[in-house]
Protein backbone atom coordinates (compact mmCIF):
# COMPACT_ATOMS: atom_id res chain seq x y z
CA UNK A 1 0.00 0.00 0.00
CA UNK A 2 1.37 3.42 -0.90
CA UNK A 3 1.48 6.22 1.66
CA UNK A 4 -1.34 8.04 -0.13
CA UNK A 5 -3.49 4.89 -0.18
CA UNK A 6 -2.81 4.35 3.53
CA UNK A 7 -3.72 7.99 4.26
CA UNK A 8 -7.02 7.69 2.40
CA UNK A 9 -7.78 4.33 4.02
CA UNK A 10 -7.22 5.88 7.46
CA UNK A 11 -9.51 8.80 6.59
CA UNK A 12 -12.18 6.33 5.50
CA UNK A 13 -11.77 4.32 8.73
CA UNK A 14 -12.15 7.54 10.76
CA UNK A 15 -15.82 7.55 9.81
CA UNK A 16 -16.26 4.31 11.80
CA UNK A 17 -13.83 4.69 14.71
CA UNK A 18 -11.75 7.18 16.68
CA UNK A 19 -8.69 8.92 15.22
CA UNK A 20 -6.14 6.77 17.02
CA UNK A 21 -7.87 3.56 15.97
CA UNK A 22 -8.08 4.74 12.36
CA UNK A 23 -4.32 5.40 12.17
CA UNK A 24 -3.35 2.17 13.91
CA UNK A 25 -5.81 0.13 11.86
CA UNK A 26 -4.51 1.65 8.62
CA UNK A 27 -1.13 0.08 9.44
CA UNK A 28 -2.58 -3.31 10.45
CA UNK A 29 -1.07 -4.98 7.38
CA UNK A 30 2.40 -4.06 8.66
CA UNK A 31 1.89 -4.98 12.32
CA UNK A 32 2.18 -8.34 14.01
CA UNK A 33 -1.01 -8.04 16.03
CA UNK A 34 -4.62 -9.03 15.34
CA UNK A 35 -6.93 -6.18 14.28
CA UNK A 36 -9.20 -6.64 17.32
CA UNK A 37 -6.23 -6.20 19.67
CA UNK A 38 -5.11 -3.10 17.78
CA UNK A 39 -8.59 -1.66 18.23
CA UNK A 40 -8.52 -2.40 21.97
CA UNK A 41 -5.01 -0.96 22.38
CA UNK A 42 -5.95 2.31 20.69
CA UNK A 43 -9.50 2.71 22.04
CA UNK A 44 -8.71 5.19 24.82
CA UNK A 45 -6.71 7.70 22.81
CA UNK A 46 -9.48 9.20 20.66
CA UNK A 47 -10.68 12.77 21.17
CA UNK A 48 -7.53 13.87 22.93
CA UNK A 49 -7.61 10.93 25.34
CA UNK A 50 -11.35 11.28 25.70
CA UNK A 51 -11.26 14.86 26.93
CA UNK A 52 -10.12 16.95 23.94
CA UNK A 53 -7.53 18.32 26.38
CA UNK A 54 -4.83 15.76 25.52
CA UNK A 55 -2.68 14.87 22.57
CA UNK A 56 -4.52 14.27 19.31
CA UNK A 57 -5.53 10.63 18.96
CA UNK A 58 -4.19 10.47 15.42
CA UNK A 59 -0.76 11.55 16.66
CA UNK A 60 -0.95 9.02 19.49
CA UNK A 61 -1.80 6.37 16.90
CA UNK A 62 1.27 7.23 14.85
CA UNK A 63 3.44 6.79 17.95
CA UNK A 64 1.75 3.46 18.76
CA UNK A 65 2.49 2.29 15.22
CA UNK A 66 6.14 3.32 15.60
CA UNK A 67 6.41 1.35 18.83
CA UNK A 68 4.80 -1.75 17.38
CA UNK A 69 6.81 -1.62 14.15
CA UNK A 70 10.12 -1.34 16.02
CA UNK A 71 9.30 -3.67 18.89
CA UNK A 72 9.73 -0.69 21.20
CA UNK A 73 13.35 -0.18 20.16
CA UNK A 74 14.18 3.41 19.32
CA UNK A 75 10.53 4.47 19.53
CA UNK A 76 11.49 7.64 21.39
CA UNK A 77 13.68 8.88 18.53
CA UNK A 78 10.88 8.12 16.07
CA UNK A 79 8.48 10.05 18.30
CA UNK A 80 10.84 13.01 18.15
CA UNK A 81 10.46 12.92 14.35
CA UNK A 82 6.72 12.22 14.20
CA UNK A 83 5.51 14.88 16.65
CA UNK A 84 7.12 17.96 15.05
CA UNK A 85 6.17 16.77 11.55
CA UNK A 86 2.55 16.30 12.65
CA UNK A 87 2.57 19.77 14.23
CA UNK A 88 4.02 21.27 11.04
CA UNK A 89 1.28 19.63 8.95
CA UNK A 90 -1.65 20.25 11.32
CA UNK A 91 -0.73 23.38 13.25
CA UNK A 92 -0.96 21.87 16.76
CA UNK A 93 -0.77 18.59 18.66
CA UNK A 94 -3.55 19.06 21.26
CA UNK A 95 -7.04 18.00 20.21
CA UNK A 96 -8.87 21.10 21.48
CA UNK A 97 -6.44 23.40 19.65
CA UNK A 98 -6.82 21.42 16.42
CA UNK A 99 -10.61 21.60 16.70
CA UNK A 100 -10.66 25.31 17.55
CA UNK A 101 -12.29 24.89 20.97
CA UNK A 102 -12.14 28.31 22.58
CA UNK A 103 -10.86 30.06 19.45
CA UNK A 104 -13.47 29.06 16.88
CA UNK A 105 -10.66 28.47 14.38
CA UNK A 106 -10.34 24.85 13.27
CA UNK A 107 -6.70 24.18 12.43
CA UNK A 108 -7.14 20.68 11.02
CA UNK A 109 -10.13 18.37 10.54
CA UNK A 110 -10.05 14.91 12.10
CA UNK A 111 -9.78 13.30 8.67
CA UNK A 112 -6.78 15.46 7.82
CA UNK A 113 -5.20 14.83 11.23
CA UNK A 114 -5.47 11.11 10.48
CA UNK A 115 -3.97 11.57 7.01
CA UNK A 116 -1.13 13.68 8.40
CA UNK A 117 -0.41 11.23 11.22
CA UNK A 118 -0.08 8.42 8.68
CA UNK A 119 2.29 10.57 6.60
CA UNK A 120 4.40 11.54 9.62
CA UNK A 121 4.66 7.91 10.73
CA UNK A 122 5.55 6.70 7.24
CA UNK A 123 8.25 9.35 6.87
CA UNK A 124 9.79 8.57 10.26
CA UNK A 125 9.70 4.82 9.68
CA UNK A 126 11.35 5.24 6.25
CA UNK A 127 14.38 6.80 7.91
CA UNK A 128 14.66 3.94 10.40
Amino acid sequence: MTTHERQEYAAQLKREMNCCQAVVRAFADTLDMPADKLMQLSAGFGSGMGTMEGTCGALAGAIVVAGLRTGGNDTMSLSRKILPRFKELCGATICRDLKGIGTGKILCSCENCVRNAVLAAEEALETK
